[in-house]
């Protein structure tokens, strides 16, 4: 049986931790500059997408190894 929807734990390594703690440590920086930015739709998207970003980085340092190949 295949792990499609990754049913079973990940261990991370503490480089691949430190990695996305990096990356939503930046992503809270930008979000705080969007934040300055009168409301909008447009800045609505950008925040949406910024979150998105996050979202498939995280899964790409989780899924894939140093060689990109899946774990």
């Amino acid at each position: 049986m295949s792990d499609t929807f990754k049913i079973e734990y990940v261990k991370l390594s503490d480089e691949k931790t430190n990695l996305i703690t990096r990356i939503k440590l930046t992503a809270e920086l930008l979000e705080d500059l969007f934040n300055t930015v009168e409301s909008s739709r447009e800045l609505s998207l950008a925040k949406t997408n910024l979150e998105q970003s996050i979202m498939w980085a995280t899964k790409a340092i989780v899924l894939f190894n140093e060689k990109g190949c899946s774990e």
